[in-house]
């Protein structure tokens, strides 16, 4: 009876936190309704265009065909996932992407960091700004111009690099026929046209470091090497932690738009990744397969969503900052 007695007493006392966690919410909205007001629109942005459509995920477990409807097409169960698993596409799409991924977060990963620091100790206005000015722009470029931009440069009969290496003795290189290059233009492009937009935000975090920090390593004779080691990268860590865990979970997306601009027969082999093949499969081919390519779509979100856990988990146990 004892137990009984406790466990009841437990629900009530859970029942009347949140009733009074309620309470407490609508007091402040209507203390300050227009701050709730402003919170209307990202929450229904949300609930429209991410909540809602996730329902439709329900066809990667049909033969869907849409004069049915979700209600009227066949179940299949995980007969579309099989196929994949199963299909030659398979290892080469997974390999791509992840290639892509690993390769573009281990090279991009530093670049704002390090850019971010040096900036941070440039003392002549001018040139800070105009450095940033610089490395920003390019990240407001629209990615089809951009592609064009480097197809241009890169271009083997008229392009400016293939030109200056023929002046300089040296073959000229069809980057984009061959699928050796591929990642590198990938991966290099992306953080030319991102970094300056990146280190905004360890801009944002090195100036929220406390300036008597730096006082304090400047009287002991630090250099700025040592400052910035000492001093600013483990104030910036828990950001980076965080940006870090955000960039793996987001490990199978790789961009699919960019990949599919530089997209060529040539080098598809190597630019083959879960994206395009989704597109190709789910739109582009003669018969229309709606439902395998969004098993395609829920199999990577899993991954992500595991991996983004995975990283998370293991950050906390390291001692440094996590999403939750």
């Amino acid at each position: 009876m004892e137990i009984v007695s406790k466990t009841v007493s437990k629900a009530r006392n859970e029942r009347k936190h949140k009733t009074s966690v309620i309470v407490q919410l609508f007091r402040n909205m209507r203390k300050v309704p227009q701050l709730y007001l402003l919170c209307l629109l990202p929450i229904l942005y949300i609930l429209i265009f991410k909540y809602i459509p996730m329902y439709g995920a329900v066809i990667a477990f049909q033969d869907y065909v849409p004069h049915k409807g979700f209600f009227g097409s066949d179940w299949v169960g995980l007969k579309h996932f099989r196929n994949f698993f199963n299909s030659y596409e398979f290892w080469k799409v997974i390999k791509n992407t992840l290639g892509l991924s690993f390769y573009g977060l281990l090279a991009g990963f530093p670049f704002p960091i390090l850019l971010a620091l040096c900036l941070n100790y440039v003392n002549r206005p001018f040139m800070k700004k105009s450095v940033q000015m610089i490395t920003y722009a390019p990240h407001f470029i629209s990615m089809v111009v951009m592609i064009g931009i480097i197809m241009q440069l890169l271009d083997p009969k008229t392009g400016i690099v293939n030109m200056l290496l023929a002046q300089t003795g040296f073959d000229k290189i069809d980057f984009f026929g061959n699928p050796d290059h591929f990642k590198s233009l990938y991966v290099w492009s992306g953080i030319w046209q991102n970094v300056g937009f990146g280190c905004i935000i360890y801009l944002a975090a090195l100036a929220g470091i406390d300036p008597s920090l730096h006082e304090a390593a400047v009287m002991d004779g630090a250099t700025k090497v040592q400052r910035m080691w000492h001093v600013d990268i483990p104030g910036i860590i828990p950001v980076a932690t965080i940006l870090l865990i955000m960039s793996v979970g987001n490990m199978m997306d790789v961009g699919f738009e960019k990949v599919l601009l530089m997209q060529n027969p040539l080098n598809v082999s190597t630019s083959e990744v879960i994206d395009t093949y989704v597109y190709k499969v789910g739109l582009l081919s003669t018969g229309i397969k709606y439902s395998y390519a969004s098993a395609i779509g829920l199999f990577t979100s899993v991954i992500n969503l595991i991996l983004l856990f995975t990283v998370n988990k293991v950050a906390k146990k390291l001692g440094q900052t996590s999403l939750w």
